[in-house]
């Protein structure tokens, strides 16, 4: 196979403390992250080996060690660092599209949520 395929993982949920406000450390809450990763396989799929694709239970654990890990400000950094983090363990990415949702952001107003996409490309 020459081509690409897409791996999504939605809506996987952390608790963790990321944000300006010195509230939003103490109290903490959850984020919602998807990744979108476009995969060049290593292998022919009809091989069906795990070794040629992205094992995306790996990727949840990647994507949960860094949402649970240190704080970040921005969740824009935070998006970054997991699209970077990924493409940097399989290097079957050739793109990590990953969307961070903040239901409780520090807002005047009423909303959902706040959601910021990044998109990483690998290099090779």
């Amino acid at each position: 196979m020459n081509g690409t395929y897409t791996i999504t993982l939605a809506n996987c949920a952390f608790f963790a403390r990321h944000g300006v406000l010195d509230e939003e450390e103490v109290l903490g809450q959850r984020f919602f992250v998807d990744a979108e990763l476009e995969v060049r396989p290593a292998g022919p799929l009809e091989n069906d080996a795990l070794e040629s694709v992205v094992d995306y239970g790996v990727a949840f654990k990647v994507i949960e060690k860094i949402v649970t890990g240190r704080r970040y400000f921005l969740i824009e950094a935070l998006a970054m660092e997991i699209a970077r983090s990924l493409a940097a363990q399989f290097p079957q990415i050739v793109r990590a599209k990953i969307t961070l949702r903040k239901p409780n952001a520090p807002v005047a107003g009423v909303l959902d949520y706040v959601q910021v996409s990044v998109e990483h490309h690998a290099a090779h």
